[in-house]
């Protein structure tokens, strides 16, 4: 297996549905930006995923991949500091997918909170299709095959790392025991010399007998500074910790990401399905004139009435635009009717255009220049594979798939 410490590498895809706004913004992608200086990331379009609910306007997904991309790019995801990729140009999670969904229970898929949802919010569409059924092992398989520690998520996508980490713990002890395990791994702890191994053993010790989760952590630290042992060696302690296997699909974790909020220009969470978005790159007329007629506090039909800044969504882009001076004139103004609604708009009008001015300046350079974009996919790609490539060959050798004469 490669050399991957699983903390500090994280995986995160979108789906191809074209031109990005201010949520997707503030939702995903300033993270983004932030979590590349701080890990080893990769980013992917899911293209695949998009097929689940999109098979039957497949040509929708090829046109969006590209306008979604140099959103990407405009925000600040910088191909030199992470890896940036198309799902379905990296087959290996096809291969990783099926060979999951050979020993993931039917039951599993079906109790996934999404599955349900999106059936009753897609009535329109047929999912009764294997390939919707099984999208959440198709991303545990994304998550998997990176040996990716960490998940950026949203609450509501939680449950879609916890049957990740069911996958990789069935598949850990279905096939992390090679013949000899347990002669294996006291040869390894040997290596460590007698201090170490003493120590090892007895928070081993610990776990198994107490359930001591911190014997467990000391256990990892423990070994993460072993330099006399191997790294199938140091996977295989790993397992042997919890009287298991060798960690083979390390388990992931959610990142949770922080909460924004960000209302569309009608006060419903903005989205393209409500038709109340701003998007990234949009000019500054049309971006001025959404804001200028965003709904606002019903109470206030005249100049005159006071008004409830939380009842009304443009404070909630006050909330992430403004400074405290800029928030506290408009919630005193508006309750005390000191200002109107349209001064109330103004400041918030001027920070959402210079937000955008970096977006539209930095998308327009890849907008006149498509294959620096296809070469920064293409470079992805490569470096994807060759991550996929070293999970998929320890995978296949433990599944009994690795045949040699």
């Amino acid at each position: 297996m490669t050399s991957v410490e699983p903390q500090q590498r994280i995986l995160s895809g979108m789906r191809p549905t074209g031109r990005l706004h201010l949520g997707h913004y503030h939702g995903v992608l300033a993270n983004w930006a932030q979590l590349q200086h701080e890990y080893e990331c990769f980013f992917f379009v899911a293209d695949w995923h998009a097929l689940t609910t999109m098979y039957e306007d497949p040509f929708t997904i090829e046109e969006s991949i590209w306008d979604m991309v140099i959103d990407w790019l405009a925000a600040g995801v910088n191909p030199g500091s992470s890896t940036l990729f198309i799902q379905s140009h990296v087959p290996e999670h096809a291969e990783l997918h099926l060979l999951l969904s050979m020993i993931t229970p039917l039951g599993w898929l079906e109790r996934v909170p999404s599955f349900k949802d999106q059936q009753e919010k897609l009535k329109e569409k047929d999912l009764a299709t294997y390939g919707f059924l099984g999208y959440p092992l198709l991303q545990s398989a994304d998550i998997l095959m990176y040996r990716a520690g960490l998940v950026p998520v949203g609450a509501d996508q939680v449950s879609h790392v916890e049957i990740t980490r069911e996958v990789a713990r069935r598949f850990n002890h279905l096939y992390g025991r090679d013949p000899g395990f347990e002669e294996q791994a006291e040869a390894a702890i040997a290596k460590m010399g007698k201090k170490n191994a003493k120590l090892y053993r007895s928070l081993r010790r610990r776990f198994l007998e107490q359930g001591d989760e911190e014997a467990l952590e000391t256990a990892r630290a423990l070994l993460k500074e072993q330099q006399n042992i191997s790294i199938g060696d140091r996977e295989r302690l790993y397992g042997y910790i919890e009287g298991g296997g060798k960690v083979i699909l390390p388990e992931p974790q959610e990142l949770l990401t922080p909460e924004a909020r960000l209302p569309g220009t009608d006060g419903q969470k903005m989205s393209k399905s409500y038709g109340n978005t701003i998007f990234m790159r949009e000019e500054p007329d049309s971006v001025s004139q959404k804001i200028r007629t965003m709904q606002t506090d019903p109470a206030r039909v005249r100049r005159s009435d006071p008004g409830d800044p939380e009842k009304c969504p443009v404070w909630d882009l006050h909330k992430i635009y403004s400074d405290d001076s800029t928030r506290e004139w408009v919630w005193n103004g508006c309750r005390n009717a000191g200002i109107g609604c349209i001064d109330c708009k103004k400041p918030l009008e001027e920070k959402v255009i210079e937000e955008q001015k970096g977006f539209r300046e930095r998308g327009r350079e890849y907008e006149n220049n498509p294959d620096l974009v296809r070469s920064i996919l293409d470079e992805g790609r490569e470096q994807a594979r060759d991550a996929a490539r070293d999970t998929l060959q320890e995978v296949r050798r433990v599944m009994g798939l690795e045949y040699r004469r």
